[in-house]
């Protein structure tokens, strides 16, 4: 008889021998996707990859940021989850209870437990952690590129940008605090004021896109089902493991709870050993997946749509670059050119900009983006991939796009660096390489985008509407002159 063995037995097999050979302890904060914290994201990257070795002549003459908001509390539809998850588990407890189950498997803080968010009417704020997050990254980004933050700020030499959402904007106003601290004469910090600019969400197309693109609404609302179908079987699967390790009858829906739960608990307070307690490393291996599926599918690669209503914020970007260059040889000023476009958005911001700089593909993915031709899924653990939301998308992620000036010893005077959470990141459009030639960016990477337009691409294609009919004497002259000439035609006239 042959012995078939589940997916999720193979995942603790491999787990097994990979936590034998580790020296260091799997952590699930590392595991969260794209609820990740950006402390235990973004030192965790491809160790194989060689930055470039930039020569010290160039210069960086500007910056492009592109930033997610930091670490925020769970939103109201959230809280609410965690209320209705608290009711169950009592339910299942009492039940157990009445049973006579053994109670010793059911973890202690199961019994009493009730969310930290309980009865907190608002959600979704930053917090003070990501509040530190993008403080921090200000600092780092000031300290590495002195040659561009040594100026006196002006807004129109750093320009900052954010999303109307207060998370998005806080988010500016922490990594402004960094960037400018002790350039100024408020309070000790000698902090100095500074300008942060945003767009109605009804029509900001460079940092919201996803929200004023009516295709993509269509696609996500449609799409969603599937993507809960496609998590199913694994939630399935730990459902039943975890009803028989803790002689509880859980569902799926408590599962899904749980885990956004271990997600909130870990990345916020640093609480691992409750709901992230209750999974193994193979499991919580598993349920990253599928949450990375959902990131893949409905904000990245999954569909061209995802990354292509993201051309307004490209175009933005390369044009910041091209009025640079610009300035350059024309030998300005100081403080009379920008020298920094910094922006705060969201995860859908920052995934499909992701995408379109053609980031985390191998090689033979990129030209099948070229294409036009659909990449296959994230592959399952114990596989290795390149696709993880807690590298993508973590809270604060963001995408740096440094523009350098070099000597002339080739055809190219302009570079472009790529980093992404502040490290170097190969392009596969550009040779795999972190430095690309500017000419060669445009051309390789930014062109191909280019041929599709935010309208064509986001409005929804409709048939050509009717004129209104006005009178039914009009209707009636139509229906006469149509009999005279013999014309078949329908019901409806146009007019």
């Amino acid at each position: 008889m042959k012995l078939v063995m589940s997916s999720l037995s193979i995942l603790i097999f491999f787990f097994s021998l990979k936590l034998f050979n580790d020296v260091q302890a799997f952590d699930v904060r590392q595991h969260l996707s794209t609820v990740t914290r950006y402390s235990a994201a973004k030192d965790v990257g491809d160790s194989n990859f060689v930055p470039s070795d930039i020569p010290k002549e160039c210069a960086p003459i500007h910056l492009n940021l592109v930033a997610r908001h930091g670490t925020r509390s769970p939103t109201k539809k959230r809280m609410r989850e965690l209320d209705r998850l608290a009711d169950h588990l009592a339910v299942l407890v009492r039940e157990a209870e009445e049973n006579h189950s053994s109670l010793q498997k059911i973890p202690a803080w199961i019994r009493q437990w009730k969310s930290p968010w309980k009865g907190k009417l608002k959600g979704g704020e930053l917090i003070s952690k990501g509040e530190d997050e993008l403080y921090d990254i200000g600092i780092r980004v000031r300290e590495k590129f002195p040659d561009l933050f040594y100026e006196d700020y002006h807004p129109d030499v750093y320009t900052i940008k954010a999303t109307q959402v207060p998370r998005a904007s806080a988010s500016a106003v922490a990594f402004g605090m960094g960037l400018f601290s002790e350039k100024g004469s408020l309070g000790p910090g000698r902090h100095r004021a500074f300008a942060v600019t945003s767009e109605s969400r009804a029509s900001d197309i460079k940092l919201r896109f996803y929200d004023c693109c009516e295709n993509y609404k269509d696609f996500r609302k449609n799409q969603e089902p599937a993507v809960d179908k496609l998590k199913e079987p694994v939630l399935d699967e730990i459902t039943s493991s975890l009803a028989r390790r803790y002689e509880l009858n859980f569902t799926r829906q408590d599962i899904a709870s749980l885990w956004f739960l271990c997600k909130q608990e870990a990345s916020l307070l640093d609480i691992t050993d409750q709901a992230c307690g209750l999974f193994s490393p193979p499991e919580v291996a598993l349920l990253e997946w599928t949450d990375d599926l959902e990131v893949f599918i409905l904000k990245g690669y999954g569909k061209s749509l995802n990354y292509r209503m993201g051309v307004p914020l490209l175009e933005d970007v390369v044009q910041s670059m091209e009025e640079a260059v610009k300035a350059r040889e024309e030998k300005p000023t100081p403080g009379s050119y920008e020298k920094a476009r910094l922006r705060f958005a969201h995860a859908e911001t920052v995934v499909p900009f992701s995408c379109l700089l053609g980031l985390f593909l191998e090689r033979s993915e990129f030209q099948q983006i070229q294409r036009e031709e659909p990449l296959q899924l994230p592959p399952k653990p114990p596989q290795n991939r390149n696709w993880r939301g807690s590298n993508v998308a973590p809270f604060a992620g963001n995408n740096m796009l440094v523009l350098y000036s070099c000597p002339v010893k080739s055809s190219n005077n302009y570079f472009v660096q790529v980093l992404h959470n502040e490290h170097s990141i190969p392009m596969p459009g550009c040779g795999g390489t972190d430095f690309c030639p500017f000419d060669v960016f445009k051309e390789k990477i930014v062109g191909p985008h280019l041929k599709h337009k935010y309208d064509t691409v986001c409005k929804v294609k409709t048939e050509p509407a009717q004129k209104p009919e006005t009178s039914k004497l009009l209707l009636l002259f139509n229906w006469l002159f149509s009999l005279r000439n013999d014309d078949t035609r329908s019901d409806k006239v146009e007019l």
